[in-house]
């Protein structure tokens, strides 16, 4: 909208728009995963972003190539040229095919690619955001937790950051064929370096706790999720921990530039301490 393009969104609720969108997009109301909408949301469109909201209450494939289905046959009934979409780090690794919800995202990547349209896969780790689930526990109790080893430093990042890549790539609309595009934020980080720089930013102790994968998949379950949906979240975190986003190399092209340091400070602390 900065740049002057004009806007159009599929939403359910367009009373939960922000502020500063309102007046300011086309809305179309509605699910973008069913048929009728992204037809009238893709009418006379030159580009168009992707993002999934993963459904818990389906399996992994039908979360998002089911979902993205709709999408992908009124693609090629516009004509659109250019889709970036959010995606995940992990092609062509050998975790790529055993990778849960990473493996379903890849493949609806492939979907939409099969549409003939020039694609951007935003090839993401995981988000900063992540830990804002974790506020009330480190609010109450100092701790956060996750299955990963304590040690093991990945590639984060703060969704601002793909947003902004996202955003430069929907305008610009010069580039052709299929391809990733890694968005890695600014260094390597573990869960031992991230409770070291939340007990700086907060003057208190920060700690965390490694969960067992068992236990992730039986507490997720008695959430009521689908038990495909949670193996699919389990076989991804599993092989986040064993490496699945370090295969990409961080160069000046595939760093964003918001540290958790900044991250913390603008968002996790007010979170925690409102």
């Amino acid at each position: 909208m900065a740049a002057g393009e004009v806007c159009r969104r599929a939403v359910r609720d367009p009373d939960r728009l922000p502020d500063t969108a309102r007046g300011r997009v086309e809305v179309i109301t509605g699910s973008h995963g069913d048929a009728e909408v992204v037809d009238r949301a893709f009418e006379g469109a030159d580009a168009v972003f992707w993002l999934v909201p993963p459904d818990a209450s389906l399996t992994p494939r039908d979360a998002f190539s089911g979902f993205t289905g709709p999408a992908v046959k009124a693609l090629a009934a516009h004509g659109i040229g250019h889709v970036v979409g959010v995606s995940a780090l992990g092609r062509g690794t050998p975790l790529a095919d055993r990778a849960g919800l990473v493996t379903a995202s890849l493949a609806m990547d492939d979907l939409i690619a099969s549409s003939g349209v020039a694609y951007r896969a935003l090839a993401c780790p995981s988000f900063f955001e992540n830990l804002l689930e974790e506020t009330d526990s480190i609010r109450d109790r100092g701790v956060f937790t996750d299955v990963v080893d304590p040690d093991r430093k990945a590639p984060l990042v703060a969704t601002a950051d793909i947003a902004a890549v996202a955003a430069g790539l929907l305008l610009d609309r010069s580039w052709t064929g299929t391809d990733s595009v890694p968005v890695l934020g600014p260094q390597d980080l573990s869960p031992v370096d991230l409770a070291r720089i939340m007990t700086e930013q907060f003057g208190r102790p920060v700690r965390y706790a490694r969960r067992p994968l068992g236990e992730l998949h039986t507490t997720l379950v008695g959430h009521g999720l689908n038990e495909a949906f949670v193996q699919g979240i389990v076989d991804m975190k599993r092989a986040k921990d064993q490496g699945l986003d370090a295969a990409v190399a961080r160069t000046p092209g595939t760093a964003s530039p918001t540290g958790f340091e900044q991250w913390c400070a603008r968002t996790l602390r007010p979170a925690v301490f409102s």
